[in-house]
């Protein structure tokens, strides 16, 4: 695919630009893909609240699972975005590569099979993809595929600046929250802070997806923030309140470039509003912060047993 005048790039701050029209090929690829071996963490990984077993992790090198019981051993399976290759480790020393490059998704999903069978792996998913509009069978998705390692590579640096004022902004909350994980449906990086209390029956609604994945995900009263690639034209960071309560949207959120968008139902900043700021990590952080203080503001939460500062924690008492 040829690149539009806008080329994907990267500056001396570390945030790298890629625009969503010219990674967008790429991108659908890379969804699948990733599909495929987050399901085979849904198959191994004992049920966690909320879903949080499932994610994937943002590594030093690309994606990954973390170590996936299987009988007496464990394994793991990371996308290596620096050697373009896809890494299968068991804990009894074994390894097996599938090459990240341009194929069907059947090719792909054929080949992280035979890896595992090799390892003696063997783990059955249910290959029909969740949470998107079109959902072909992994082993049916024969078309052609586009796949440039240079964009996914700089969409994995943008999940990297991501992760990283992500889990600083995690470090403030005392009460229950998720870890930074990445989820393989929505194909966003997210972190998601708890109110304590339990919320209304989520009504679902997600395509391809069983409305009681929403109801147990949904089961609490909440306030989630993360970035998706697929808003702006460079993705954007999102906030949303489950349920949101009265006053969320109307909340003097911050920096001045981010809005509450109804079709969406969350707020969202793009990307490149972040990535173009004097300070992008105070950018970031004030857009997680303020989009997080409407949630408990008008929603009631006991903010005062919930947050605490990481520094003070950290000292010597």
């Amino acid at each position: 695919m040829t690149q539009g005048v806008h080329a994907s790039t990267s500056d001396d701050t570390g945030w790298p630009a890629l625009q969503v029209a010219d990674w967008a090929e790429t991108r659908d690829t890379l969804h699948m893909w990733i599909q495929v071996v987050g399901k085979i963490r849904l198959a191994t990984a004992p049920m966690v609240n909320h879903w949080w077993q499932v994610p994937l992790y943002v590594s030093p090198r690309g994606f990954t699972t973390t170590a996936m019981p299987h009988g007496l051993r464990t394994f793991d399976i990371e996308f290596d975005f620096v050697d373009e290759q896809l890494v299968i480790r068991s804990s009894d020393g074994g390894r097996r590569h599938v090459a990240l490059a341009a194929k069907p998704v059947a090719t792909f999903h054929r080949e992280v099979v035979d890896a595992l069978a090799d390892l003696d792996l063997p783990v059955t998913i249910r290959t029909t993809p969740t949470e998107v509009e079109v959902a072909v069978p992994f082993e049916q998705d024969d078309r052609e595929r586009h796949f440039d390692p240079e964009h996914a590579r700089l969409f994995w640096r943008q999940l990297i600046q991501a992760d990283r004022v992500l889990t600083r902004f995690r470090a403030r909350f005392i009460g229950k929250v998720s870890p930074v994980h990445f989820f393989w449906g929505g194909l966003d990086l997210a972190c998601t802070r708890f109110s304590g209390r339990t919320a209304p029956r989520h009504p679902g609604g997600a395509p391809n997806c069983g409305d009681w994945v929403m109801v147990e995900g949904y089961s609490h009263e909440l306030s989630s923030a993360g970035f998706w690639p697929g808003y702006g034209d460079e993705g954007a960071f999102y906030a949303y309140a489950y349920p949101e309560p009265d006053g969320f949207r109307d909340h003097p959120v911050r920096p001045e470039q981010a809005r509450y968008v109804e079709a969406a139902g969350q707020y969202l900043l793009p990307y490149e509003d972040v990535r173009r700021a004097a300070d992008p990590d105070a950018a970031a952080l004030e857009f997680f912060q303020s989009t997080y203080e409407a949630a408990a503001d008008h929603g009631g939460w006991d903010r005062t047993e919930l947050e605490d500062d990481p520094v003070r924690r950290s000292s010597p008492r």
